[in-house]
């Protein structure tokens, strides 16, 4: 996979991607998951607190309100291809949304998204459990997609609408803080507890000043 980020902000969706329950085995226990998706034709509803046909197996970890949709990029898609020397296919990270040219590692907590005829809110990164390396045949994955801090996107469904291959995502509202997916999914490798107040700090009405107070010499790893 490849693509470029629009700086302006808009995108396009790839493929939808749902899948239905699966079994895993974790230490000779069965788990349900629904992390074994396939890219789906035509236009899908997104509604509620998930995606039409798609089954969120382990409300524990994923789905919910603020978990209702979860989007990948193929510019990320691109990397792990390089680092891993192997292609991957839509929805090999069990994302409902695979999208391109709009950044999830930029996107701020709270950034809005019209995808389709929906509305979505950037939520909060991924935070990957063990399914996911059962899913890549690398028990060591999970880790590695924490110190990548490539973690794709959580969404809420604000407005309910249907979407389809080819539809526009596009940037509606930035809110006036600095916290980003990629500063949060580096928090949850370094320092989880202290990403989890960030992403609460980021729904209060703070001044430029007082998150220079919060944030102080935090900078980001070039990846």
């Amino acid at each position: 996979m490849s693509g470029s980020i629009d700086c302006n902000g808009s995108g396009v969706v790839l493929s939808v991607n749902v899948g239905q329950a699966r079994e895993l085995l974790l230490r000779g226990r069965p788990h349900q998951t629904g992390i074994f998706k396939e890219p789906v034709e035509g236009r899908v509803r997104l509604a509620g607190n998930g995606v039409e046909g798609d089954l969120q197996a382990d409300l524990s970890c994923h789905g919910g309100k603020s978990k209702a949709v979860y989007a990948y990029t193929v510019e990320d898609y691109a990397w792990w291809e390089e680092i891993l020397g192997t292609s991957l296919a839509p929805a090999a990270f069990g994302e409902n949304l695979t999208l391109e040219g709009i950044s999830a590692t930029d996107a701020l907590v709270g950034e809005r998204w019209a995808v389709g005829s929906a509305l979505l809110e950037v939520t909060q990164p991924r935070e990957p459990c063990w399914k996911l390396g059962a899913k890549m045949g690398d028990k060591e994955f999970p880790r590695r997609f924490r110190e990548a801090g490539r973690a794709g996107a959580y969404l809420s469904i604000i407005q309910e609408g249907d979407v389809g291959a080819g539809d526009s995502v596009k940037v509606v509202h930035r809110p006036p803080h600095p916290v980003t997916l990629g500063l949060l999914a580096h928090l949850n490798n370094m320092d989880r507890r202290f990403g989890h107040l960030l992403r609460r700090l980021a729904r209060k009405d703070l001044t430029p000043g007082e998150w220079n107070e919060v944030l102080g010499p935090l900078r980001l790893p070039a990846n």
